[in-house]
């Protein structure tokens, strides 16, 4: 009898050698070298696409022959092989392998359909075999392939390492091409091998059942004899003793679900990805027919869409696997969009359309929100969930914190106190292999230990797609009832959820308010273009549907049927569904490589000029008679009343006839643009002419003077005093109501620079140490001049000089009437790891700032007294950001920027990164942008803050009409008697021409009953969800042109109103 001696990390290497030798060394003594015992090689022929064409392009093209060994490329293009297959005869009745490594990503297709994808880039990504046939039959000996290979990795091709922008030159070379039986034996001993070496090296130290697996495999080493099938045989039974050893009922049950994270543009574009798609999911519908166990849960309808576009095939064999149950549509959002910067209603339009999308298709309606890998998650998020069909979300991008989250499990409280159902995989990873060691930390990670029984675990290659592949399963299959490791069970994330809101929920922890990213605080900043472009974006949706629904509703009556407005859905959800791919999380965020900013911009254009174009025509289809003189009205696309100065023209624009014989009384100053003070309703319009333009009034007029002695620059109107200098500094800003100096030091509107060089994720990342860098801009190119003086606006100008690339210039204004002080801002940016930001040091004490989000506002601490305080030293705000202290405080406003930070007293506005990866020139160019600052009295809600944020980002539209409806002005067609009540959107309704949906919410933070009126007529309300499922018992209403409503703290409420 043998003798054992205790080498247990000896004994441990021989396994591993026997199984998987990485180096080849042991190849041909070992079992891996068994596992495909003969190879011949395939006949191949090539052709060099131009471009990604389609299967049909590709057939008819010029094949030539090629080789392994050849080399292909460059960088994004494609290449299609014919294979002419010969399987030998001798091969009869065995299991027939294609074996191919292009060391990029590939699609085999065959008959015309694609069937699997191909990867070996990473090399720890492998899949490089395709089964051909699981039993070679005569029939089968004689088979063409077709392989499109695409010359990318799964992570595209950066230089050097995977988040540098990309090699555009990369080659790519052919090293495998055969066919190969395969030993059906040989590969069960070797899955039973490697998850038996995972239990003994994963389980504790001293566990007993670590060393019988190792044992147990050393003794099936010892049974083997390489090329003896009969000692195969016994070493597989031995195996199975070992497994049959089952696991105790005090086992927690771990929920395998397969998944591809597919990043729907990153380091590849738009266009890539649908190819990505393309190549993850076939492979695991392929794996379906095999494993009728095995699920795959996917998001993104949007890439669902683009299945049903491109690969009809493939989109049919979803929906046969969706029924049954495998192929399991997750999510519910059009994409798996940014966390912190869409608005409100854009996160609404991304779940009804997304779920809408799924229930068309597929006849489900997901109830799992679905974001694992964005950088942060709004407090808004749970009652936008709530009302979008969901009650539960996973994610588990929040293990990246440098401050250990407390609970995988447990109830998330959103800002109105919704709360949904929250788990974050313990195993920290959405795109596991189906390893023993990470089946170990999901159990061993759990953070709620006692509360909880039952964890998710997601396998299957990810970020760049790839999926699961038959060896993940496989290693699954084996820990399904094994001793010493959890029940592993193939799973959905329903089943599970639906376990814990049975059985565990009571036992589980709350968490409130947002889920602060203590990491990637960069992507608030980077790629300042397309932040401006989504930002205006929202705001021309926000007007566009309010414009056309109003058109809708006032040309519904008229009698000459073919002049009626008909409402362009179709348009503007198309425009919705390209806006709301723009907000992917590695596009809105910045992250992304040129390619897909540049393909980003476009759409926005695309999207401007489209929505401009429907939204002029819709002006004219309400306003518009065709009758009278060409006349100036204002819009006014928000729910109250605003008296503001609007640009009518130049001074040297023609003149109409009209306009000759009658003098418009509005201020022509120094620049030549003619300004009117107009007043115009809620949601409403207003005439731009003698009767709304008319003189100023002493005592509201605007007035700039120059002090000679200290060269600064007085600003004054009703409301303010702004005190400026030389370098454009504001030294001083009074309230004329109490005299109050908002200004602490005389260093308002100090812009300043940082070294910004974080350790790692270029684009995403800010470090803290970055705030030991500050470098004060202070060197004028032109220093601080008057150039607009009348009683309607004063501006200055002013150009500063940050570097020999790259300056500013900035004009900066006080309108009459205006409560704020505006900075018109433009940036020629050419730095490299630099950081832009605009401070103001303010007169006002308070421990907490707060920021604007999704329907509501944030509180977050102006200290760092912990470490939970500290990594807060950048955070998300959207249109503004106020420091108050009892009575007073400061706010300030912006039209296109999201990254803040309030340091004690000192309140910093983020403007320009300019990181080098993953591109190179990121926010290189021109900028325009506008901020201001707002001191007040009082508390920030009844000062005004949040409607003075939103008439800046939303100005009054002013737009020329030939003839207008004069009984159409001046109607403030929806408002509200509550001014904490904004009412938010207003559209036609998804599924009738004969109803709009009303969404309004709370925006102060308290209770309150308000009623929303209109001047339109209606015959009945009903609330409904933000999918627009409606309520069935009617809203009882006091008239037909108002409805009264109760309102909770930032609670969100939507209408359907039926004419």
């Amino acid at each position: 009898m043998a003798s054992y001696m205790k080498d247990k990390a000896g004994t441990l290497k021989r396994i591993e050698n026997f199984i998987h030798d990485k180096h080849g060394f042991y190849d041909c003594c070992n079992l891996r070298g068994r596992l495909h015992p003969k190879r011949v090689p395939v006949i191949i022929r090539h052709h060099a696409a131009v471009g990604r064409v389609t299967y049909d392009e590709a057939i008819a093209g010029q094949y030539k022959p090629a080789s392994v060994g050849d080399i292909f490329g460059p960088t994004w293009s494609t290449h299609w092989f014919k294979l002419d297959i010969t399987i030998p005869k001798d091969w009869e009745g065995k299991e027939i392998w294609l074996l191919w490594n292009s060391q990029s990503e590939a699609m085999v297709w065959k008959d015309g359909k694609p069937i699997q994808g191909l990867s070996a880039c990473p090399d720890d990504y492998l899949r490089t075999d395709f089964i051909l046939t699981r039993s070679a039959a005569k029939n089968e000996f004689k088979q063409t392939l077709y392989i499109e290979m695409a010359c990318n990795g799964l992570f595209g091709a950066g230089l050097r390492h995977i988040i540098r922008p990309p090699d555009l030159h990369k080659k790519f070379a052919l090293t495998q091409a055969e066919i190969a039986i395969v030993d059906p034996m040989v590969y069960d001993l070797l899955v039973d091998m490697e998850v038996m070496l995972g239990l003994a090296k994963h389980l504790p130290e001293q566990s007993h059942r670590a060393y019988e697996a190792m044992l147990a495999a050393n003794e099936m080493i010892n049974i083997i004899e390489i090329g003896e099938p009969k000692t195969y045989e016994r070493a597989k039974e031995k195996g199975a003793s070992f497994f049959a050893k089952g696991n105790g009922d005090s086992q927690i049950t771990i929920h395998a679900v397969g998944h591809s994270h597919i990043d729907s543009a990153w380091l590849w574009s738009y266009a890539e990805t649908k190819r990505k798609c393309a190549r993850s999911w076939s492979s695991s519908l392929l794996m379906m027919k095999d494993y009728p166990d095995f699920t795959f849960a996917c998001s993104q309808a949007q890439q669902y869409q683009w299945m049903k576009e491109d690969y009809p095939s493939i989109y049919d064999d979803i929906k046969t696997y969706v029924a049954r149950g495998q192929f399991i549509p997750v999510g519910g959002t059009w994409v798996e969009m940014d966390g912190n910067l869409p608005s409100g209603e854009s996160f609404v339009r991304q779940f009804l359309y997304g779920q809408r999308y799924f229930r068309q298709e597929f006849d489900v309606t997901c109830r799992e929100f679905w974001l694992p890998d964005t950088f942060g998650y709004a407090p808004q998020l749970p009652q936008i969930m709530s009302q979008s069909g969901i009650s539960r979300f996973i994610t588990q991008k929040m293990s990246w914190n440098k401050n250990k989250f407390p609970h995988h499990t447990f109830h998330w409280e959103g800002l109105d106190g919704t709360k949904v159902l929250t788990h974050f995989p313990p195993g920290d990873n959405y795109g596991m292999k189906g390893d023993v060691d990470e089946v170990m930390k999901t159990l061993n990670n759990c953070e709620d230990k006692g509360r909880i029984d039952n964890l998710l675990f997601l396998y299957g290659y990810g970020d760049g797609g790839g999926g699961p592949n038959p060896h993940m399963v496989e290693k699954l299959k084996r820990m399904h009832n094994t001793d010493g490791c959890p029940r592993v069970k193939f799973s959905s994330p329903d089943a599970m959820m639906s376990l814990i809101e049975e059985h565990e929920s009571p036992k589980l922890c709350k968490w409130v308010g947002e889920l602060y990213f203590e990491t990637h605080q960069g992507t608030y900043t980077t790629q300042s273009q397309i932040k401006r472009e989504n930002r205006k974006g929202e705001v021309l949706f926000h007007n566009l549907e309010f414009i056309s629904t109003l058109a809708l509703r006032t040309q519904s009556s008229s009698s000459l049927k073919s002049n009626a407005y008909v409402y362009p859905a179709d348009d503007i959800e198309r425009m919705w569904k390209l806006f709301l791919l723009n907000q992917f999380h590695d596009v809105l965020p910045g992250s992304s490589i040129n390619e897909v900013n540049n393909d980003a911009i476009v759409y926005y254009k695309e999207i401007q000029e489209k929505g401009q174009a429907l939204l002029n025509g819709a002006i004219s289809a309400v306003f518009q008679d065709g009758k009278g003189p060409l006349v100036n009205i204002a819009l006014n696309g928000l729910g109250w009343s605003r008296t503001e100065v609007v640009e009518v023209g130049r001074s040297d624009e023609p003149k109409t006839p009209k306009q000759k014989r009658k003098k418009m009384k509005t201020e022509v100053p120094q620049t030549g643009r003619k300004l009117a003070l107009v007043t115009v309703p809620a949601y409403g319009a207003a005439k731009v002419d003698e009767e709304t333009g008319t003189d100023v009034k002493e005592d509201i007029a605007c007035n700039a003077t120059v002090d000679k002695q200290t060269e600064s620059i007085v600003l004054q109107n009703r409301l303010i005093e702004a005190t400026v200098d030389k370098i454009g500094k504001v030294v001083s800003l009074k309230m004329k109501s109490n005299g109050r100096e908002c200004i602490d030091g005389g260093c308002g509107n100090q812009f300043v620079l940082y070294t910004d060089r974080p350790a790692s994720y270029d684009a995403w990342n800010v470090e803290h140490y970055h705030l030991e860098t500050r470098k004060e801009v202070f060197e004028v190119i032109e220093a601080a001049r008057i150039v607009e003086k009348s009683r309607l606006r004063v501006e200055i100008k002013v150009n500063l000089k940050i570097s020999d690339s790259s300056n500013i210039i900035q004009n900066i204004v006080l309108d009459a009437e205006s409560p704020y002080l505006r900075f018109n801002t433009e940036v020629a940016w050419h730095e490299d790891h630099k950081f832009l930001k605009v401070e103001f040091p303010v007169n006002c004490r308070s421990d907490v700032a707060t920021y604007d989000t999704q329907y509501g506002f944030v509180r977050r601490p102006t200290h760092a007294n912990t470490s939970w305080d500290w990594f807060k030293f950048e955070v998300c705000t959207h249109k503004w950001a106020d420091l108050s202290e009892y009575n007073f405080g400061v706010a300030i406003l912006n039209d296109c920027k999201y990254g803040f930070q309030t340091s004690e007293n000192v309140m910093r506005l983020s403007l320009l990164k300019s990181p080098k990866a993953p591109d190179e020139v990121a926010d290189m160019g021109n900028h325009t942008f506008t901020y201001a600052i707002l001191p007040h009295e009082n508390t920030f809600q009844d000062a005004g803050v949040i409607r003075n944020a939103a008439n800046l980002n939303n100005p009054l539209i002013v737009k020329p009409i030939n003839g207008v409806k004069e009984s159409l002005l001046n109607v403030p067609f929806f408002q509200v008697d509550t001014d904490s009540i904004i009412i938010d959107t207003i559209k036609k309704s998804e599924d009738s021409d004969n109803a709009i949906i009303i969404r309004a919410y709370e925006s102060f933070g308290g209770t309150c009953v308000a009623t929303i009126t209109t001047s339109l007529r209606f015959s009945c309300v009903h609330s409904c969800n933000m999918l627009e499922d409606v309520d069935p018992e009617e809203i009882r209403t006091p008239n037909k042109t108002s409805i009264a409503v109760d309102y909770k703290p930032f609670q969100v409420k939507t209408f359907k109103v039926k004419f």
